[in-house]
């Protein structure tokens, strides 16, 4: 009988944490400091931003909701991958649409892998006021059509596994919601 080395390390359980909101709600800003905290521990993270998606994995698709369904999907293929590997998966992704969102739920059901969904709540005018990307001052001056949660769709998670109101707390605090999150579900120490 072979018995496995005492230096492999124990299995780590990955999960995908679907961080969804309004654009300047936070979401990245939010993932990237619990990614640093995480990874200071010795976790494996990885963070999928939506905008280094569309550039190198999406590139030439849109923003119609075909194209926009396509882009979760793909990001949706991409985390749950990571996620079965071992990669606690952070994604800090728009993805308006709750049909786009529960498509990549179920995929990651399906592979019994752990998914997250959380709710950056923050409101329109806070987030107008953020504006990190100037996408709502363009969209004011008449240069944007299409923006989300302006003049395109975003349907509200009815029933997230978190939500934050990022205009309520700090960066820090918001991360560490969503940690005590992941340590309640067993998937940070």
């Amino acid at each position: 009988m072979t018995t496995a080395p005492e230096t492999l390390e124990k299995q780590v359980t990955g999960a995908t944490i679907w961080l969804t909101g309004l654009p300047s709600a936070g979401k990245t800003t939010i993932a990237n400091e619990l990614a640093a905290t995480l990874r200071a521990e010795g976790r494996t993270v990885e963070v999928l931003d939506g905008d280094e998606i569309r550039e190198f994995l999406s590139a030439g698709l849109g923003f119609s909701r075909e194209d926009r369904h396509t882009n979760v999907q793909r990001i949706g293929f991409l985390a749950e991958l990571l996620a079965r590997n071992g990669v606690l998966t952070l994604v800090p992704v728009i993805a308006p649409y709750a049909d786009s969102r529960e498509a990549v739920r179920k995929r990651h059901q399906g592979a019994g892998t752990a998914y997250l969904e959380v709710h950056v709540a923050t409101p329109l005018d806070v987030c107008s006021v953020r504006d990190v990307k100037g996408l709502y001052a363009k969209q004011a001056a008449g240069e944007l059509k299409g923006l989300t949660g302006v003049d395109d769709p975003y349907e509200v998670p009815e029933s997230p596994d978190l939500r934050i109101e990022s205009q309520n707390q700090t960066v820090q605090e918001s991360a560490a919601a969503l940690r005590a999150l992941l340590t309640e579900r067993g998937l940070a120490a």
